[in-house]
């Protein structure tokens, strides 16, 4: 099986202009050369990060059913752009948006940014009739019922790049958990709520695919890593990281490195001979392992991987879609969990981390490669990557199984630097205030049953999961800047009532 990639290179969006064969010969050869015009701005913006493709206007029934048909086939196709540059019959529409598999863009422009006042004559109207065009497709999808995103304004405008860009990426996660394969190691946490979940509706709304494996296959091909490639990889992590001196070759706590090493060659060699994008662990079951995968899953993260620890299968995914999401840009996504509070009355933070598994893609510092003791799973002390998260805007968004539907729950962050040093906390962390102000914010995700795991992601915002939710037609409860308490509650028990109807008797 090929390496896991985490690159939107592959990838592609096909832009479909819509006519009718009413207007002749010469205004559909404008409308063609307009619409080449528009894909080519719109594809060289710098915040577009998959190729466009344009397409030959759409005149009729039977050649829209067949773009939509073609695109669904094309695993390369992650989405398709729409945009009327006359006016397209409607009624043509319906056999091919019912067909549509992919995401849709509804892209509200024209070939033009200023009306050439004293030059306008009918032809000019004639050919130039996306003001009234779009809005004729806009009746039909919404009669249809289609998710699509709706971005209006001139492609020059870097506005409508960024939206169109962020849809995008939306867009290829999408495609991502449609193509998804999760190893579990083990079961989730005894006892606990939250990591539970339905795998089989998983994969109808997601696509994703989610088995387990016993822990002792994993523990098979970490014990099977060979010296030489075990020497490699440490030497990496020497010149990667700053590695504490008693982890050093010929340092008293050498072969804890050597296993951790070990454990990160088993677990790559796993996971590509099975084509899995994300996994779980679970301290409650190593079987012949003898640390807790720490070193390896944090760097497995920062490569794209999705994970969640304790058998959280649904925060692996989020992990796995947010890294496809952000691929490119700065920053990265991880697994994170709300730990603790400081509580100081105006100036409320939370402290958030996990065991171990935080990934290194949350900070441009150089961690430190360390080993300490974990009072919990009673192996031994396994090695771990620590570090601080870097300042600046995050969204932490959990997943939660309802029982009749899976809720999204997300919330912006401003990461912010710890007021002190942390000597005595020895793993990745990041200490956040979230928006609008910590008793809102809490009080809500508590009100929405949000899970105490998370993907925190840097690299992307809140709009790239909006859009995903779209997608994926799945609820999104948002808690920002504008979030009150009251209106939060109301959406929540209107969501309870929606989704049900939505989904049919």
């Amino acid at each position: 099986m090929p390496k896991l990639t985490t690159t939107l290179d592959a990838y592609e969006v096909w832009f479909l202009t819509g006519s009718q064969n009413l207007y002749g010969e010469e205004t559909l050869r404008q409308v063609a050369e307009q619409s080449q015009v528009i894909a080519r701005e719109l594809g060289a913006a710098a915040s577009v990060p998959v190729k466009i493709v344009w397409k030959d206007v759409l005149k009729d029934s039977e050649s829209i059913r067949r773009a939509a048909l073609d695109a669904n086939s094309d695993d390369t196709v992650i989405g398709l752009i729409a945009w009327m540059h006359t006016f397209s019959p409607a009624k043509m529409w319906i056999s091919g948006l019912d067909a549509l598999q992919k995401p849709l863009l509804h892209l509200h422009t024209q070939a033009n940014v200023e009306l050439p006042w004293s030059e306008i004559d009918f032809d000019f109207m004639n050919l130039n009739q996306a003001a009234h065009g779009d809005r004729e497709f806009g009746y039909i999808q919404t009669r249809l019922g289609i998710s699509r995103k709706t971005v209006v304004g001139h492609v020059s405008n870097p506005v409508v790049q960024e939206q169109v860009g962020t849809w995008m990426r939306a867009a290829a996660g999408w495609a991502a958990t449609n193509t998804m394969k999760l190893a579990r190691f083990g079961d989730n946490m005894r006892y606990v709520a939250v990591t539970e979940g339905d795998k089989t509706e998983a994969e109808i709304r997601f696509g994703v695919q989610v088995n387990t494996w016993g822990v002792n296959e994993l523990a098979e091909a970490v014990h099977a890593a060979s010296d030489a490639d075990i020497d490699a990889l440490v030497a990496e992590y020497e010149e990667l990281y700053d590695v504490v001196p008693e982890l050093r070759k010929g340092a008293e706590r050498h072969e804890s490195l050597r296993y951790g090493a070990a454990i990160e060659i088993g677990l790559r060699t796993f996971l590509e001979a099975g084509g899995f994008h994300a996994f779980t662990t679970s301290f409650e079951d190593l079987g012949a392992l003898r640390q807790l995968p720490g070193l390896a899953v944090q760097r497995l993260m920062a490569e794209g991987y999705g994970f969640g620890a304790e058998g959280d299968w649904k925060t692996a995914i989020l992990v796995r879609t947010a890294n496809v999401m952000g691929a490119g840009l700065p920053g990265g996504a991880s697994l994170m969990e709300d730990y603790t509070y400081h509580l100081e009355p105006g100036n409320e933070q939370i402290l958030g981390a996990h065991m171990l598994e935080v990934s290194p893609s949350l900070t441009t510092s150089t961690p430190t490669l360390e080993v300490h003791p974990l009072g919990i799973g009673g192996k031994e002390d396994p090695v771990r990557l620590v570090f601080n998260t870097d300042p600046g805007t995050a969204v932490v968004v959990a997943m939660s199984d309802m029982r009749d539907r899976f809720r999204l729950t997300a919330n912006v962050v401003d990461v912010i630097e710890p007021a002190e040093a942390l000597p005595k906390l020895p793993v990745g962390r990041a200490v956040w205030k979230p928006r609008p102000d910590f008793a809102t914010s809490a009080a809500a995700w508590l009100t929405a049953g949000a899970a105490h795991h998370t993907v925190m992601s840097t690299a992307v915002g809140i709009e790239v999961f909006r859009d995903f939710a779209e997608m994926a037609k799945t609820e999104l409860l948002i808690i920002d800047e504008s979030t009150s308490l009251p209106e939060f509650q109301r959406e929540v028990r209107w969501n309870q009532a929606y989704y049900r109807l939505a989904q049919g008797l």
